[in-house]
């Protein structure tokens, strides 16, 4: 165990459009090798009033690349006098990711909604492509639910079965992936503005293994006077 190993986020983030919308998801676990150096981290970093960034790969890479790009729409916002859109953060993010592919070890995702577009999802993995999509997930759990989304998401979904997709996708790829955990972190954003919801571990569902055993031979070998088996 590397005690000294750089803080990453083997993680799970989400981002999906609904009608009238975007939600953003993640799980909590931050991770140091094989150690979890936070279990509560908060994965979901507002650029703008509007915008939001999930993050996922090396912690410190991640978080520097969300305190320029917030500087530089500050700015943008100051010149223009009115807030950025989604697609101009989103392509700030991409901007400064592949100007330092060589150095960087993160991928993103940048949601949000303005007046002019409504919500966007825009994924932006290693190397500093910028990809729009419906829906995106990232991180090391997303392994877990490509085919999951593929089936489950559909257009024109409400805001809550939005979040209620998010949650449970989010809780299946803790289920399934060792570097994802915690508690699940949601971002609804939409033209009424920004949402945060918090669901505890002890609240989601529990999937296939993490279930108890129900008339297994677990059951027997692990009772305190086992009963013999039949022939």
């Amino acid at each position: 165990m590397d005690l000294n190993a750089p803080h990453t986020m083997g993680t799970t983030i989400i981002g999906v459009t609904y009608n009238g919308g975007v939600v953003l998801g993640a799980d909590s676990r931050t991770s140091t090798g094989m150690y979890v150096a936070n279990r509560a981290s908060d994965k979901i970093t507002q650029l703008t009033d509007n915008v939001y960034i999930c993050r996922s790969g090396s912690a410190a890479d991640s978080q520097i690349v969300s305190d320029y790009v917030r500087y530089f729409l500050h700015q943008h916002t100051i010149q223009l006098g009115q807030p950025a859109t989604v697609k101009v953060a989103a392509n700030l993010v991409r901007l400064v990711s592949y100007n330092n592919k060589n150095m960087l070890e993160t991928g993103l995702i940048v949601g949000g909604w303005d007046k002019y577009e409504g919500g966007k999802i825009y994924a932006i993995p290693l190397g500093g492509t910028i990809i729009e999509q419906p829906f995106a997930v990232g991180g090391s759990g997303s392994t877990y639910l490509y085919g999951f989304f593929d089936q489950a998401w559909k257009e024109g979904m409400t805001k809550d079965e939005a979040e209620q997709l998010v949650v449970k996708a989010v809780s299946l790829a803790i289920a399934r992936d060792g570097a994802s955990g915690g508690v699940i972190r949601t971002v609804i954003i939409n033209s009424e503005g920004v949402t945060r919801n918090f669901y505890p571990g002890d609240s989601l569902p529990l999937w296939h293994e993490e279930l108890p055993p129900q008339n297994s031979l677990l059951e027997v070998l692990h009772s305190s006077s086992p009963e013999p088996m039949n022939m």
